[in-house]
């Protein structure tokens, strides 16, 4: 089963970016996910099922 992940949620993954940030806010959900880092605005393209993988806590804005 997929998880709730919807734009402008921001996902906290297991793994960092090389920035040192791993916090990212999501720019787009499909069969891809499009992240943008916090810290460095750096964006990169993920397959679904590894950004499933490696989410460990996910933030909403309007919650």
């Amino acid at each position: 089963m997929p998880m709730d992940i919807r734009v402008g949620d921001i996902v906290i993954l297991k793994k960092k970016h090389p920035c040192g940030c791993d916090r990212f806010s999501v720019l787009r959900v499909g069969m891809d996910f499009k992240l943008r880092c916090q810290a460095c605005g750096r964006e990169l393209m993920m397959p679904r099922v590894k950004a499933e993988k490696s989410i460990r806590r996910v933030e909403r804005p309007d919650a």
